[in-house]
């Protein structure tokens, strides 16, 4: 009996061992519609993503709460090298692992304009939280601007720090950033 019992146990343990380690297939067909499979695309499909699953959970790497945040308070970080207040604004992000984008007024004409238009200045660092504007690094305020936008308070539990969306281009040949102070 005990025998009929562990053998049994053995069979269901290797009957789902393949399920395990199974696949799931995202892309969009003709009609724009998203499409999950287990199969894999047709080879006509262009952009299909691979996601590994284990049991229940499907890896994203993004929790839900950062991707409905992200989706409905888009975060962009307009910074420099402008010193201990632009590396405390990126740290500040990393830190709770926020998916933001970063631009650089001193490298890109078009930021320096945006920057211009939204603030009136150009000086950095400048926090966009969905319509929320903070001018200057306070970290009290954009850790409240990020939690009124749904925000974690911390990075992912894999320990994994927020990509980036836009990282700041390395310029060697960018003039010293005027001083900025904060507001």
């Amino acid at each position: 009996m005990k025998a009929g019992y562990i053998m049994a146990a053995f069979w269901l343990a290797v009957a789902s061992a393949p399920l395990s380690a199974a696949q799931l297939y995202q892309w969009k067909d003709a009609q724009g519609r998203t499409v999950y499979s287990d199969q894999a695309p047709p080879p006509s499909v262009r952009n299909a993503q691979q996601k590994a699953f284990k049991g229940s959970v499907i890896e994203g790497g993004e929790s839900y709460s950062s991707k409905t945040a992200r989706e409905n308070h888009p975060v962009t970080l307009y910074a420099s090298a402008c010193g201990p207040f632009c590396d405390q604004a990126r740290k500040l992000l990393s830190d709770r692992g926020v998916p933001f984008s970063n631009k650089d007024p001193q490298a890109s004409p078009e930021a320096q304009a945006e920057l211009k238009k939204l603030t009136g200045q150009s000086r950095v660092p400048v926090l966009i939280v969905g319509s929320d504007k903070i001018d200057g690094f306070e970290s009290d305020q954009w850790h409240a601007a990020l939690d009124r936008a749904g925000y974690p308070k911390s990075v992912l539990p894999s320990g994994k720090p927020a990509p980036e969306a836009n990282p700041a281009p390395a310029s060697p040949t960018a003039k010293p950033p005027a001083p900025a102070s904060p507001r």
